[in-house]
């Protein structure tokens, strides 16, 4: 029912767009299908970067929990052989002088594993960095 009287009837506002209103829309829809192709563009690149930062992460954090739990066993045997010798010792000197061997045995042991999962540490650090600086470098050229 459009009678002469329904306000959104066509025949009672005629109404066209002036063509400045028309070419102004056009040039912004355009710049926005610009602007969404960039935007989609760089968050392809980018989710890239991120999946490769978190593969390196993984990676470095796999080796860094191997080479924990190849410590842990190779300490529990340690204390493990401990235990049993001090069982065997006849005399308290006997003993402390293994408890002291021993003691000094393992902080050097210590040392050397700390300073063993450092490195690893800091090689997978490294490594989860470098697609980001290589994508920086992409975004960012150095200066001239």
């Amino acid at each position: 029912m459009t009678g002469a009287t329904d306000p959104f009837s066509a025949s009672i506002i005629p109404f066209e767009v002036p063509e400045q209103v028309r070419a102004f829309a056009e040039k912004g829809v355009s710049q926005a299908r610009e602007s969404y192709a960039k935007f989609k563009d760089a968050a392809e690149s980018h989710n890239g970067t991120i999946e490769a930062v978190f593969s390196s992460a993984s990676k470095g954090a796999n080796e860094y929990t191997a080479k924990l739990m190849e410590f842990m066993k190779a300490n529990t045997t340690a204390h493990l052989d401990f235990t049993q010798e001090l069982l065997g010792v006849k005399s308290p000197s006997d003993a402390f002088a293994l408890w002291s061997s021993h003691g000094k045995k393992q902080l050097e042991t210590f040392q050397a594993q700390a300073k063993e999962l450092a490195e690893i540490a800091q090689r997978a650090a490294t490594a989860a960095a470098e697609p980001i600086k290589a994508s920086a470098s992409k975004l960012y050229p150095p200066a001239a």
